[in-house]
């Protein structure tokens, strides 16, 4: 079975994708013997994606994908964004999801959106695949499933948190799926064409 490698040890992130994923072997860092940190040091989460990608490719030299992925809120210019992991100073997603609605607490305009770009190494060959998935944020934490800021965003269409819907429906809507899927369609097509 052909093997590809998740360049991350977010068990939440890992869960979701593998339900995303099939006819190919997973692999997460553990897997290849990676136990280090990989920096996230860019601006873009086109950057940062491809630094984790390109850093395990180098490391275990199998097909490797990588995502960065963030919160961005409208009335804070875009924040979180690539800052989302470590928005209140340190990395603890109850206190960045505070962190946020200590900073909406006077707004109105609540419209916000979750990003996601995964970097591909395929055969030595680098591709880019996004995710985009509108909402508003809450007033409130609700919910205790998910991950990240999922307790205090309800995606456009819906009535119920990241954190209270069903992982089934967060795997059909979210930023992360959306991308997945079409990394997914790509392979797929590189397999059918034996590449």
């Amino acid at each position: 079975m052909l093997q590809l490698v998740i360049a991350s040890n977010n068990s939440g992130k890992i869960h979701e994708i593998k339900a995303l994923i099939q006819d190919i072997e997973l692999l997460s860092l553990s897997d290849v013997g990676f136990f280090g940190d990989i920096e996230e040091p860019f601006d873009s989460f086109e950057q940062n994606a491809h630094a984790k990608a390109d850093e395990i490719n180098k490391f275990c030299g199998l097909n490797v994908f990588a995502d960065d992925s963030g919160l961005c809120v409208n009335a804070l210019s875009g924040a979180p964004g690539v800052d989302s992991a470590h928005y209140c100073g340190m990395r603890n997603d109850d206190l960045n999801l505070h962190q946020v609605l200590f900073e909406l607490q006077d707004a109105t305009e609540r419209s916000a959106y979750y990003k996601a770009v995964i970097c591909l190494i395929w055969q030595g060959e680098v591709h880019y695949f996004e995710g985009i998935c509108e909402g508003t944020i809450t007033h409130d934490k609700i919910g205790t499933g998910g991950f990240g800021y999922d307790p205090i965003f309800i995606p456009t269409g819906h009535s119920l948190t990241f954190a209270q819907l069903p992982l089934s429906v967060k795997n059909e809507i979210s930023h992360r799926a959306l991308a997945i899927r079409k990394m997914v369609k790509f392979i797929e097509q590189r397999i059918a064409a034996g590449q």
